[in-house]
């Protein structure tokens, strides 16, 4: 059975860090395209991030490159998210996903495997 499950997530002040996991099961971590998207209420999902469990490549969307580091542990199964310089705009259900892409084109892809999410609220 695959199971992705998100943690970490809270309520930080604006400039704040966080650091989100997503521990996998039910599929070996070393051959997967894994992304971080966010959806907003009233928002579509946006795709923030994806990495490439083989080799680490990564990708990142314009709007937190600089700020956001996507980092995975094949050891452990999981996939982590260090987001940093966070703004009242990052504040979203932020959720991890196997992608049935290639992690170039994660942003538009179709995903069969999610985790239900965890809130990440940026606020003074």
């Amino acid at each position: 059975q695959v199971q992705l499950v998100e943690s970490g997530g809270g309520l930080v002040q604006p400039g704040g860090s966080l650091r989100l996991s997503c521990a996998v099961s039910g599929f070996r971590l070393g051959y997967l395209a894994i992304a971080w998207f966010r959806q907003a209420p009233g928002k579509e999902r946006e795709g923030v991030s994806c990495i490439r469990t083989t080799d680490g490549t990564t990708y990142y969307a314009d709007s937190v490159k600089g700020r956001f580091t996507v980092s995975r542990d094949n050891d452990k199964s999981a996939v982590y998210l260090q987001m940093s310089g966070l703004k009242p705009e990052d504040t979203a259900v932020y959720y991890c996903a196997i992608v049935n892409s290639a992690c170039s084109a994660y942003d538009s892809s179709t995903t069969d495997y999610r985790g239900q999410g965890t809130q990440v609220t940026v606020s003074s």
